[in-house]
């Protein structure tokens, strides 16, 4: 990563002309950002800038609610591997939901 990157306070950001770009908006992107939140809010993934680790359950289970209803309403628009990553995800979380729960 280049000392231009380095510097863009935008996350997954890069620096390009002096201005921070981001990457291309994607369904796929947007999903695996979703995915991400769902996981720093389990406590599955430490904050980047303390290292500390939180838990925050309502907003977790809103969140996998979100992609839950994101499924339902885009059920027969998306790619076989939007869906399959969609449907790998939501599983994944909810199996960690459960386990944070109890």
């Amino acid at each position: 990563m280049s000392e231009a990157e380095k510097k863009c306070k935008c996350p997954g950001g890069k620096m390009v002309n002096g201005k921070c770009v981001m990457p291309e908006v994607t369904f796929s992107a947007f999903i695996m950002s979703l995915n991400t939140s769902a996981l720093f809010l389990l406590g599955e993934l430490s904050d980047p800038e303390t290292g500390v680790r939180k838990q925050d359950l309502v907003l977790a289970k809103h969140t996998i609610d979100t992609l839950n209803v994101l499924k339902e309403k885009t059920k027969g628009n998306l790619t076989e591997e939007e869906e399959d990553m969609l449907g790998k995800f939501l599983y994944d979380l909810h199996m960690r939901y459960v386990k944070a729960k109890s």
